[in-house]
């Protein structure tokens, strides 16, 4: 009887993992930016930033029933910008706030671009509105400039406040001049925090260790991937085995990828999360064929170079907090993703080997898990099969795409079965070597 129930249950749950899809892609919100420039000067730094006024409403700019605002009314309007903006984008000196000293501010039209340069923002904040300029309600910006009193060699960070709400969807797009170095790009959002705009190498270093643990822990596909890897390992030198392969790997091309060793089309980053799926689809297809996998470290090993390039994705955006010092941040943020990994696995491989305690579990347990992660990174892979299509410049048909799917989770699901049929032992060598032990 037991014979005949494996190869059911497994049929069973392949079918489960080749259900069909209606997945779509998810909206991506509009993106809000705030421009600014940070300009540092012997105990004074300055700060010259533009808002899109559709972010300020609260300020009650007047305007008339054209929705033409009414620029000779609005003084007291653009003074509670002023209040609010500097208040709400925060300049601090070794973590104390420093207090904005307004030196000019204005409304401007959608159409200026003096926020190209650091020189061009200051004179068009200084300069006054020509007469006749029109500026209709949430189409125009607010200019402002202010400064600060700062020590010598203080340390500077800056926080943005604004529209909380809008969270990552408002960035502060901001141009750091330190005196007497190169100018550098940032881009931040609330969820940042305090950022430091000339860290020393022990402040990277505690931030990317940071945010390497908040990417393993908010990266559910990976998780999921660790959580297949290990579900039919029992032996603590096998766990060894393919955590270290996965580590190595993922560091190899994580590596490689910020030094911009890694193809940098728009293609490439789609086809990255479409590999991570897959590489989910093809370990829950594996548990459910093969319990006991041997030599399982070589695989992960493979899927780990994939899983490089997604943490690479990841890091991208956040190097640009770095500062100088690139490799130091590139290590701290590698030792983050290791500690989470590490932590993740202190608390699941004890619960599943007490849960391979219970006969039922032990028996079926791995290839129950193993459909329903699968089934759901199913849905991830047709989901981001839609999002490739679209960054190489035509749709994926959704049919195509489920054909494919299936293509390739039988031709694995052959594959395997092969290799388990070619390591089995023939009746005729069962009988020879019952003999040979009698």
């Amino acid at each position: 009887m037991r014979a005949r129930t494996r190869p059911t249950f497994r049929l069973a749950a392949l079918a489960a993992l080749a259900a069909p899809l209606l997945a779509r892609p998810h909206d991506i919100p509009r993106e809000n930016v705030v421009n600014a420039f940070v300009k540092v000067e012997p105990g004074r730094v300055h700060l010259v930033v533009r808002v899109p006024t559709l972010l300020l409403a609260s300020m009650r700019f007047p305007a008339a029933a054209t929705r033409e605002l009414d620029l000779g009314l609005a003084g007291p309007a653009v003074e509670r910008a002023v209040t609010a903006v500097g208040r709400e984008i925060v300049l601090a000196a070794g973590g104390r706030p420093l207090a904005p000293e307004p030196l000019a501010a204005r409304l401007s039209l959608p159409s200026d671009r003096s926020f190209e340069s650091w020189d061009a923002a200051v004179a068009h904040v200084r300069a006054a509105l020509a007469p006749g300029t029109v500026i209709y309600a949430d189409q125009g910006f607010f200019d402002a400039h202010y400064a600060y009193a700062v020590p010598e060699g203080a340390a500077l960070s800056v926080e943005t406040r604004l529209v909380r709400a809008l969270r990552e969807h408002l960035v502060l797009s901001l141009r750091y001049l330190p005196e007497g170095g190169a100018e550098r790009a940032y881009r931040i959002t609330s969820l940042d925090g305090a950022v430091a705009l000339d860290p020393s190498w022990h402040e990277a270093a505690r931030s990317f260790v940071s945010a390497g643990q908040r990417h393993i822990l908010d990266g559910i596909d990976h998780l999921l991937f660790l959580l297949l890897v290990v579900l039919p390992l029992r032996r603590p030198r096998a766990l060894l085995a393919v955590v270290t392969s996965f580590t190595a790997a993922h560091s190899v091309t994580l590596v490689a990828a910020a030094y911009g060793l890694a193809p940098s089309g728009a293609w490439f980053a789609p086809l990255v999360e479409v590999l991570i799926a897959a590489s989910i689809v093809y370990m829950a297809i594996e548990n459910v064929l093969v319990p006991a996998p041997r030599a399982r470290w070589i695989a992960t090993g493979a899927f780990g170079l994939v899983h490089g390039f997604g943490f690479a994705a990841a890091l991208a955006r956040d190097l640009q907090f770095a500062g100088d010092h690139l490799l130091v941040s590139l290590l701290a943020f590698n030792l983050g993703v290791e500690a989470g990994q590490l932590l993740v696995l202190a608390a699941v491989v004890p619960a599943l080997w007490l849960l391979s305690r219970v006969a039922l579990l032990s028996r079926f347990g791995t290839a129950i898990a193993s459909v329903l992660v699968g089934h759901t990174a199913w849905h991830w892979l047709a989901e981001r099969f839609d999002a490739l299509g679209v960054a190489t410049g035509g749709g994926v048909e959704r049919g195509t795409v489920l054909a494919g799917a299936a293509a390739v989770v039988l031709a694995a699901a052959a594959a395997i079965a092969l290799v388990r049929r070619r390591g089995r032992p023939t009746a005729a060598a069962e009988a020879g070597r019952a003999s040979v032990a009698g």
